[in-house]
């Protein structure tokens, strides 16, 4: 039986406000291509289909037509929920929909409840494990202790038990957790993933899977094997900065006769590369070697000593894709402590400091009345600095005074 796993597909998501959809149809028409170009015989996707609980009506739209698209191909589908998908949403109208073999598993409760398949070597129970949220399933399942390891653990007890009474049959099973060899030392997730610990516990150990031909794991976006048997297909799009590094794609998992006889990584289309460019904004701007970088999606650190003006339109014009600025100029730290601890500073001189700083040019004497006298009314001291410039009646009249 040939396996193609793929998860966190994230429907509907945007990256830094740039919309995703178009890029999500192109990935799910390279799976398609996949499917029929490897003759896949099984499609299993583990969780996150959708990006929010509650998705957008496009992304219901592409999620619909995928299905039905993964339904007139060769090969069967099982997806489970994840963290972000809602259950009870994705799981409407499941029932009916297996008949067109599409296997959607939401429900906590039929979990241990496989999807049989047949290959030339025999039976292949496929169980679905959708996202199990410790709080929910503790009082049904009389959990122990309140953590994904034990939600999970329960799971696989049951899954275990229906294993033996089917005489051992081979077993793929569906799981979206946060998976690791050891507690001590965790896979390392991304930014653009949501946080699953109950309190401060959220790493299921490996050895959850003990006896299982192929786990196909979701939640982490970046693809890992953790054992010859136990995978994360990651997401087939980069959602955060943190992914530039990634390759994205599915696993394709041959499952022989005694379990996985092979498993190979295929690569996702990528519609438009990350690049991180750190430096000052005039090396930016003029190095030959960042035109490779014109049309990526652009993250930027300057490191500027004084913060250029209109930094982010003059990056757009050679980058027009940059997303995200930040600053860390190398210039001493505005406020910091002398060595050696020596007198402290007013507050009115820390604020006139900032203002030059961010301008490149100290304020003007107005201005410098105007920020004194906000200082001072901030503050519920009663030995206020002296005013430069007193003798406006008000804060709104120095402003007058400043901008007119």
């Amino acid at each position: 039986m040939r396996i193609l796993h793929t998860s966190d597909w994230h429907l509907g998501r945007s990256f830094h406000r740039e919309g995703m959809l178009t890029h999500q149809g192109v990935f799910v028409d390279h799976l398609l291509e996949v499917v029929e170009r490897e003759r896949v015989d099984l499609v299993v996707v583990a969780g996150d289909i959708y990006d929010r609980a509650l998705p957008q009506v496009d992304a219901v739209r592409l999620a619909s037509e995928t299905l039905a698209r993964l339904a007139a191909s060769r090969a069967k589908v099982v997806l489970t929920s994840g963290n972000h998908d809602s259950a009870h949403r994705l799981g409407f109208g499941s029932d009916l929909i297996d008949a067109a073999g599409v296997f959607i598993r939401t429900d906590a409760s039929r979990a241990a409840a496989p999807i049989m398949l047949e290959d030339e070597h025999g039976p292949v129970a496929v169980y679905g494990i959708p996202y199990l949220d410790p709080d929910t399933v503790r009082e049904p399942w009389q959990l122990a202790a309140r953590s994904h390891a034990a939600a999970l653990g329960e799971a696989m007890r049951r899954v275990r038990e229906d294993l033996t009474r089917r005489g051992g049959a081979r077993s793929v099973v569906l799981a979206h957790a946060f998976v690791a060899g050891r507690a001590e030392e965790p896979v390392q997730p991304s930014d653009s993933e949501r946080d699953i610990s109950v309190g401060g516990v959220s790493i299921v150990p490996t050895s959850v899977f003990d006896g299982v031909s192929y786990a196909a794991l979701g939640h982490l976006h970046g693809r890992h094997t953790l054992s010859e048997t136990i995978r994360y297909s990651g997401s087939p799009l980069a959602y955060s900065f943190s992914e530039a590094s990634h390759r994205k794609g599915s696993w394709l998992v041959e499952l022989g006769a005694d379990g996985v006889s092979h498993a190979e990584f295929v690569e996702a289309p990528v519609p438009r590369e990350l690049a991180l460019l750190r430096g000052d904004l005039e090396t930016l701007l003029a190095d030959p070697a960042l035109a490779v970088h014109e049309g990526s999606w652009v993250q930027v650190t300057l490191t500027d000593p004084v913060r250029p003006s209109q930094a982010m339109e003059r990056l757009r014009r050679r980058f027009p894709h940059t997303l995200l600025l930040g600053f860390e100029s190398t210039a001493p730290v505005v406020g910091a402590l002398p060595q050696g601890h020596g007198p402290m500073r007013r507050d009115r001189d820390l604020v006139a400091d900032f203002v030059a700083e961010l301008r490149g040019a100290p304020a003007s004497e107005g201005e410098l009345a105007l920020l004194g006298r906000a200082v001072d009314d901030c503050c519920e001291d009663t030995d206020v600095d002296v005013l430069v410039g007193a003798g406006a009646a008000s804060v709104e009249e120095e402003w007058a005074e400043v901008l007119f």
